[in-house]
């Protein structure tokens, strides 16, 4: 699902073959580990902290998953719009949950709340963005289902 062999043949010698990569499912596996490691991560390796280990509350760890949650579903959302639907609807429920990630980090008495916002609206996101990208018949990209 997360990656799709685009393999042409062109003479029995001359085999070429890529890897496409859909972007829409590694932005939903981004967020869905950035809400594991947020939710999870405290009560499942609460001893780190013994060995030197602090990705707990690490201020530069959240803002880079914060930061690669961001560049990956831009990417994702504009290669859709621009290649695909020309729907909009994807970036403003995506920059939605970018917001609630960001409040996470601004407002930390409200972490889980805007935690658990921020996650809904990027999966959702993402996931109207591929349905969006699946309904335009025509659609020439290989790593679409239609």
């Amino acid at each position: 699902m997360l990656l799709h062999h685009c393999c042409k043949f062109t003479t029995f010698v001359d085999y070429t073959c890529s890897v496409k990569v859909n972007w829409d499912f590694f932005g939903i596996i981004t967020s869905l580990t950035c809400a594991v490691h947020c939710a999870l991560l405290p009560v499942v390796v609460s001893s780190l902290p013994m060995f030197g280990i602090n990705i707990i509350h690490n201020r530069p760890f959240e803002w880079g998953m914060i930061l690669l949650a961001f560049l990956v579903g831009c990417y994702s959302i504009m290669h859709g719009y621009f290649r695909h639907h020309k729907n909009p609807v994807p970036f403003y429920i995506f920059f939605s949950g970018i917001f609630f990630l960001v409040l996470k980090q601004l407002f930390p008495v409200y972490e889980y709340f805007f935690l658990g916002m921020a996650v809904l609206l990027i999966i959702i996101g993402h996931f109207i963005n591929y349905r969006y990208c699946q309904r335009i018949m025509g659609c020439d990209s290989p790593h679409h289902k239609h």
